[in-house]
């Protein structure tokens, strides 16, 4: 139990000043009151100004042969002018690069060298090239950008995806292994380019409207969108980041472990350009948050004490198991940290209320959770929980800068619209989508719902309430909140269970589909595989126990689980089912898994099936079915 006089540690957080307008109908428009600081014309000026005043310190970290290897600001920034030189030699102005690859040190140099080059950086989800088998979406995505030059860090690697692609027209920059191509090259000879004055002349030409990056959306309905961001953009959101935790000069200066794919917003924007912005130093870390990888994080975590760390749920959840078994962990990960950021799905509450304990141990204080809401088209986030809050699962307040409009739905919930600085003008090439994306005040639409904390108080921020796209009706016509009942579920069935998949559209009631915490089961029941383990009677017996709990806690028959299955195959990235930030994908999820889903609701319960006993109300029951 946490002690009952356990404070957060105190940090300079930004004020709570937030202007609130009712419109009739019962839209509400939010807004801080606290203007945004200085926006800088753009990034790659950014990084410049820290090479030349701190060019010594490390700006990325990466192990190489095992051993960690480091860029500093200043060899950084000569790297970044040779690479922007060879670019401009080639000609190529105003066409986009495009990376396969994951992050690295010269994936970091090459993205900086294209914006000085004001070629837009265009980054990929790697699983589209080295798990897909027909590369039909790295083909359509390629086929929308027209890249002029791609960039893989192994040639070899890369050499099955290079062949599906069109390389006409195409320079196919390679850092190692190189393979032939009728227009290759090498990064370590591009890297001889001697810089020249036009390095200096394209950089001053930036304008704030000038595209910066392309990043794609997830594409988990069909081809992944193109999302243009320009630098503007991207320096009013780091802008934006900067004004929720003061600095002074007894600050430590940022030191964070990240595996967050720089293909997506919150790794490769509000994480990537937050640490130019501080002029940090990032590691990047070779774990993800997946049973087969997470000893290689908690392996750095042992060697590099980060200032702040983030990961989405599951990553959280395997760090409280080893926390909670290793004391020499728990005392390098708290050595000096300051917060920690969880962002995709809501972190449930059983698991924020581990770390606490955690960090109340290791710190004598609870740690802040600064828990941030946006989308690829809103450049990161929107919204930031910019306080020490009791509770996850918060979307907070809107950043300074930005605007929200929250539309009402039903049950207290509202749609979130947003407008600001920060928000795209549109798809690229993709008119036809734009007033399906925006309303007719030019805020774009989040798809998500949220409601307020505390109505009478809106300072205590809002909380997400479910994925509009998510939610669905079951026979009867009652509503399920897929978001609220997934992360319900999760909670009831800590630590057994990792994640979860909600079922139930137009059948007679609600199920799921679940996957075991490996790790913590094992040391639970025996060294059993994740196929055993599923079949064993005193896990399905403690999962069983655990939602009739839950079910005895919900009457409503839109958060009772009448069913459960459990997953023994991992969610796969190349089907969907798993997005690049590592959580689950709901609908693409029930889409592969049908005949699993099928078997939930069949009239002869499948051998795999876990019945769970109901509560019925039939009160609560007659209401809901009259919404």
């Amino acid at each position: 139990m946490l002690k009952p006089d356990a404070s957060f540690l105190p940090l300079p957080f930004l004020a709570r000043d937030v202007d609130l307008q009712e419109r009739d109908g019962g839209v509400v428009l939010m807004r801080s009151r606290i203007p945004l600081g200085p926006v800088a014309p753009h990034l790659p000026g950014v990084l410049r100004s820290h090479a030349q005043q701190r060019g010594q310190r490390p700006w990325l970290v990466q192990r190489r042969a095992g051993e960690w290897v480091d860029l500093t600001y200043g060899q950084a920034q000569r790297q970044i002018d040779a690479i922007t030189q060879w670019l401009l030699a080639q000609n190529l102005s105003g066409r986009a690069v495009m990376v396969l690859s994951g992050n690295s040190l010269e994936h970091a140099v090459f993205e900086m060298a294209a914006m000085q080059a004001r070629m837009p950086y265009v980054p990929v989800t790697p699983a589209y090239a080295l798990l897909s088998h027909d590369h039909v979406k790295l083909r359509a995505m390629v086929d929308q950008i027209d890249p002029a030059v791609l960039f893989v860090q192994s040639g070899r690697a890369f050499e099955r995806a290079l062949g599906a692609l069109a390389l006409d027209r195409r320079v196919v920059l390679q850092v190692e292994d190189p393979v032939s191509l009728p227009q290759g090259a090498v990064w370590s000879e591009v890297l001889q380019t001697p810089a020249a004055s036009s390095v200096e002349a394209s950089i001053a030409a930036i304008q704030r409207d000038t595209i910066a990056k392309i990043l794609f959306t997830s594409g988990s309905t069909g081809v992944p969108k193109a999302v243009p961001i320009t630098q503007n953009m991207l320096c009013a959101t780091m802008a934006m980041h900067a004004a929720n935790v003061g600095r002074s000069d007894d600050t430590p200066d940022s030191v964070l472990l990240e595996w967050l794919p720089w293909s997506h917003v919150a790794g490769g924007t509000a994480i990537f350009n937050s640490v130019i912005e501080d002029g940090g130093t990032m590691y990047l870390d070779d774990g993800r948050p997946m049973p087969a990888e997470f000893d290689k994080t908690l392996r750095n975590l042992k060697e590099v004490s980060p200032t702040r760390f983030s990961s989405v749920p599951v990553g959280f959840t395997m760090l409280a198991d080893a926390l909670e078994a290793d004391e020499e962990l728990g005392r390098n990960f708290f050595r000096q940290l300051r917060r920690l950021t969880s962002s995709g799905a809501k972190l449930p509450e059983s698991v924020y209320q581990r770390l606490q304990q955690q960090a109340v141990r290791h710190l004598g204080y609870r740690i802040p959770f600064v828990s941030s809401y946006g989308s690829t088209e809103t450049c990161a986030a929107a919204t930031t929980v910019h306080w020490p809050s009791e509770r996850s699962g918060l979307v907070g307040l809107p950043q300074v800068g930005v605007e929200l409009k929250l539309v009402p739905l039903q049950d207290a919930r509202f749609e979130v619209l947003v407008r600001g600085p920060s928000v795209m003008a549109g798809y690229l090439n993709r008119p036809d989508l734009y007033q399906e994306a925006f309303d007719d005040e030019g805020y774009y639409r989040m798809g998500d719902a949220v409601t307020f904390v505390d109505r009478q108080n809106p300072l205590e921020g809002l909380a997400f309430a479910g994925r509009v796209a998510e939610e669905f009706k079951l026979q009867s016509g009652i509503f399920v909140r897929v978001g609220t009942l997934r992360v319900e579920v999760i909670n009831a069935a800590a630590p057994l269970v990792a994640d979860a998949v909600i079922t139930g559209a137009d059948r007679p009631w609600v199920g799921a589909l679940v996957w075991l915490n490996v790790k913590v089961c094992q040391g639970k029941f025996g060294e059993l595989s994740p196929a055993e383990l599923a079949q064993d009677p005193r896990v399905r017996a403690a999962l069983a126990q655990s939602l009739r709990a839950h079910n005895a806690q919900h009457h409503a028959s839109s958060m009772q689980i009448r069913r459960v299955l459990i997953l023994t195959e991992p969610a796969s990235m190349d089907a969907g089912e798993v997005t690049d930030k590592g959580y689950v994908n709901q609908r693409a999820a029930l889409a592969r898994r049908a005949q699993w889903v099928d078997a939930l609701y069949a009239d002869a319960l499948d051998a795999a099936v876990i019945q769970v006993d109901i509560q019925v109300d039939s009160e609560r029951l007659s209401t809901e079915q009259e919404r």
